[in-house]
């Protein structure tokens, strides 16, 4: 039988907690089987990550690897080059021939879906799961075109958790804490490697 999966993608730079909750009420909202997230390697549209890629991947596996419906791969992390989407859901549908992939976005992201690189492959391939917070959910072009195109688009509603990598980032270099802001072997981790110093 067919698995629904969930992609999560991201920076990581850490991952923390907020990224786990989306990810868990996702995964019982929309049934789904399982949530893979994506640590990114080198996005061609964003600024370089604070950690290494390896960092970053090994801090999404600390932080995943209790929980029986979340994994992680490293498809971006060994990747050459710009990681392009089209380039990971690719990857992805080879890995998962018979089961149905679905994008985790932020709402916000709908309106420049358009502008990702092949977006019309990427649409033929996997479905998308956006997220975000009451009043933020309208349709809009982006959203229009993805239901023309026939694919599944779940639009979820969630509430704001006001923690960012960014903050957490910044308290580390001030000397501050940030004990459950991030799981407990994340922040071990962070410790060990003085990481965001």
């Amino acid at each position: 039988m067919a698995k629904k999966i969930g992609i999560m993608g991201g920076t990581f730079d850490p991952v923390h907690i907020a990224h786990l909750i989306l990810a868990e009420n996702v995964c019982d909202i929309c049934g789904l089987d399982k949530v893979i997230f994506i640590p990114s390697g080198n996005p061609p549209h964003k600024d370089p990550a604070h950690a290494s890629a390896s960092d970053r991947y090994e801090m999404v596996r600390l932080a995943v690897s209790e929980n029986p419906h979340f994994d992680v791969l490293p498809v971006e992390r060994d990747r050459k080059g710009p990681s392009y989407s089209i380039l990971t859901i690719r990857e992805l549908h080879f890995m998962y021939p018979d089961d149905r992939l679905y994008f985790l976005i932020g709402s916000d992201e709908l309106a420049i879906l358009n502008s990702w690189y092949m977006i019309d492959e990427i649409i033929s391939m996997c479905g998308f799961i956006a997220v975000g917070r009451p009043g933020n959910m309208d349709d809009d072009k982006s959203l229009m075109y993805m239901k023309e195109k026939g694919t599944d688009v779940h639009m979820i509603n969630m509430p704001l958790i006001e923690i960012s990598s960014t903050d957490i980032r910044q308290r580390i270099h001030e000397g501050r804490t940030i004990r459950y802001m991030v799981p407990d072997a994340v922040l071990d981790y962070i410790g060990r490697k003085c990481l965001y110093k």
